[in-house]
């Protein structure tokens, strides 16, 4: 009998503890995560997800979208995209150098265009 975990009692939950909060099954967690892009948990050097408190609030507001208001995937994910955070998902490193290398370009150019 082990004790359920509540919601800010720690920092990262793996994917078993989301589902027993969420009242969901993994498997439904998982194709979450291949549908919405911002919901990506990091993953533990053993391929773990581990969920921090936004990501549950975010699977609990997708549930209550889906399940309690009748919402399609297409729906939930257009709520997200207006609502801006599908486009606040981090960079991949190599998504983010490219970007700066173009932002730092861009700044040279116009450095130097003013020089002359």
């Amino acid at each position: 009998m082990g004790v359920e975990p509540r919601l800010g009692s720690k920092i990262f939950y793996k994917i078993g503890e989301v589902s027993q909060l969420a009242e969901l099954p993994t498997y439904v967690l998982r194709f979450w995560e291949s549908q919405f892009s911002f919901l990506k948990p990091k993953k533990s050097r053993g391929n773990q997800r581990l969920y921090v408190q936004r990501d549950i609030e975010t699977v609990l507001e997708i549930k209550r979208m889906l399940y309690d208001e009748g919402h399609t995937l297409e729906g939930v994910k257009r709520y997200w995209i207006r609502r801006g955070r599908a486009a606040s998902r981090p960079l991949a490193p190599k998504e983010m150098a490219k970007k700066l290398r173009g932002d730092l370009q861009a700044i040279v150019k116009i450095l130097e265009s003013h020089a002359r």
